[in-house]
């Protein structure tokens, strides 16, 4: 590792420090330096290329997001645009990651980068606290990595005046476009789920407080009897209530209720009397599910993201290294 960063940095003419480093692969691993040092000569002339031409690097962007993949059975890339007084900006993220994914982080690597403006200690607290909504909100197989990162870079190559006060309109206006581009990066590693066929958001109200309802939450997403039922395409409504148990949160018997694909089941503690599982079924057999669980204790809340479990995530893993 050391070697590495001490190549790079003195590549492109920087302190070593200034080098940020991510890994991902087999756990274990010895990793020969030698392999990506010898690239390092290429990668400055292009870089320096790239530079002095002006080029546009969505093509770079592009194969960037190709060379990080492992499992992932596509790229995952997307960038947005917003004025901040007058002035253009743009921030532009890749990512990685299709099995062994659950916050924090999980073996998931994402980059991304701004030519805005922005002060250091005002875009640590917007990533961390988007983070939290996005990266941190997704679980694929409960399971996480020894390596995981989420660099978010800005250059203030754009020229708009610094983003220094968090409280102001551009820093507002910059963090939901932040934010965005976090939440479509994080679902699109859920998408891509190892043997994944279909795509759950599980939202959680009334809970305790927030980190209640996430727990809570991601307890439902990373059940293997929620995630085979989904993917068997069975609303066995009784398993979420399993998952809301043993999830260790404060929840009233009485008041639960839950709801698929916008079909309320249970209400206060109960089935509804004139339920009919006909149109649950058939959402059931779509890419894209819901769940929504009320736990009657208070105003907490939470969105998190899954995928179901097939046996195609078996056969990936069980030949990972074949």
């Amino acid at each position: 590792v050391e070697e590495t960063a001490l190549a790079v940095a003195e590549s492109i003419r920087a302190s070593d420090n200034e080098v940020l480093l991510a890994s991902t692969g087999v756990i274990g691993e010895p990793l020969d330096a030698g392999l990506m040092i010898r690239h390092l000569p290429a990668m400055q002339q292009s870089m320096n290329e790239a530079a002095s031409s002006h080029q546009d690097l969505g093509q770079d962007w592009e194969q960037a997001a190709e060379a990080i993949r492992t499992t992932d059975t596509f790229a995952k890339a997307t960038s947005r645009r917003l004025t901040l007084n007058g002035v253009e900006v743009t921030i532009t993220g890749i990512a990685k990651g299709s099995g062994m994914i659950a916050p924090d982080m999980a073996t998931m690597l994402s980059f991304i980068a701004t030519d805005a403006a922005i002060a250091p200690a005002v875009l640590q607290a917007m990533t961390r606290r988007i983070a939290d909504q996005s990266f941190n909100a997704i679980t694929v197989d409960s399971d996480t990595s020894t390596s995981d990162t989420v660099l978010v870079l800005a250059s203030g190559m754009a020229g708009n005046a610094e983003i220094s006060d968090p409280a102001s309109r551009d820093a507002e206006d910059f963090a939901a476009a932040l934010h965005d581009l976090m939440v479509e990066l994080a679902q699109l590693i859920v998408r891509d789920g190892e043997g994944a066929t279909k795509f759950i958001t599980i939202t959680v109200a009334g809970a305790e407080d927030d980190q209640a309802a996430r727990r809570m939450g991601l307890a439902i997403a990373n059940s293997p009897l929620v995630k085979t039922a989904i993917a068997g395409e069975d609303a066995n409504w009784g398993r979420i209530v399993m998952a809301v148990g043993k999830s260790g949160e404060k929840a009233d018997r009485d008041q639960l209720s839950i709801a698929m694909g916008g079909v309320v089941i249970a209400r206060d503690g109960q089935r509804v009397a004139d339920y009919d599982e006909t149109p649950v079924a058939e959402h059931m057999k779509g890419q894209e599910i819901t769940i929504a669980v009320n736990a009657g204790v208070g105003d907490g809340a939470a969105v998190v993201w899954t995928c179901d479990l097939t046996h195609g995530y078996i056969s990936i893993n069980a030949d990972y290294r074949s």
